[in-house]
């Protein structure tokens, strides 16, 4: 949820050729990334668990938090910033209880334009319209990013009295927890476009917590999104 890192730990400049890779925002022959399904992707991980700080000698570095819980969605991640930034490179950097799945460049403020400083939820987080172009072409690789930073696969379970007997039943639920009222839009609003039913959990007084518990929806989300891994 925050956008702002420590320069702490950072890893040495990357030494760059005289002619570095056209940023695709800013070549005037594109307007999208060349692969716009992995950015979709890395647009969820960033809204939710990203940030991007400068490099005192220019450029930018973007980290991706990833739980060493999910070592899948580490690689995923390291997958969907070589696909947006091919010519570039991502390494690992170990932390307390997660891994930050981190990548130089100097446009990573052209590609994501909701960096800004403070955190997320204190300031408005709207999509540009070509990023929206690229939701619209690939809402479920969106919502699949958004899930694997901010969101869990979890059993709820529930007992009921049947003939006299209480027995267990136990389903499937997705959650998306988020501060940013904005973020958690997104999310919705993508939904909505997908028909998925959803509800919002609310936790004392504030509805933080996006739920899709009916049956169709969840078995929509297993089809596209699924668990972690």
């Amino acid at each position: 949820m925050y956008d702002i890192a420590t320069h702490a730990h950072t890893p040495a400049l990357p030494r760059t050729r005289r002619t570095s890779a056209p940023c695709p925002r800013c070549r005037p022959v594109s307007a999208l990334p060349d692969d716009t399904a992995a950015y979709a992707y890395l647009l969820g991980l960033y809204l939710g668990d990203g940030c991007i700080s400068d490099h005192p000698r220019g450029g930018q570095y973007l980290r991706i938090a990833c739980a060493d819980a999910w070592p899948r969605l580490i690689e995923a991640c390291r997958s969907a910033i070589l696909a947006v930034q091919p010519t570039g490179s991502a390494c690992l950097l170990q932390k307390q209880g997660c891994v930050m799945v981190t990548s130089y460049g100097r446009h990573w403020k052209c590609l994501f334009p909701q960096h800004g400083p403070g955190k997320k939820h204190e300031r408005a987080i709207v999509l540009e319209s070509w990023q929206q172009e690229v939701v619209d072409a690939h809402p479920w690789e969106f919502v699949r990013g958004l899930v694997h930073s901010d969101g869990c696969r979890i059993t709820n379970w529930t007992t009921r009295v049947v003939n006299g007997e209480r027995k267990r039943y136990e389903y499937p639920r997705y959650f998306f927890t988020n501060v940013s009222d904005d973020i958690r839009r997104l999310y919705t609003g993508t939904l909505d476009r997908l028909g998925v039913e959803w509800t919002h959990c609310s936790r004392g007084g504030r509805p933080y917590n996006v739920s899709v518990a009916r049956r169709a929806s969840v078995a929509l989300m297993d089809l596209h999104v699924g668990p972690k891994g």
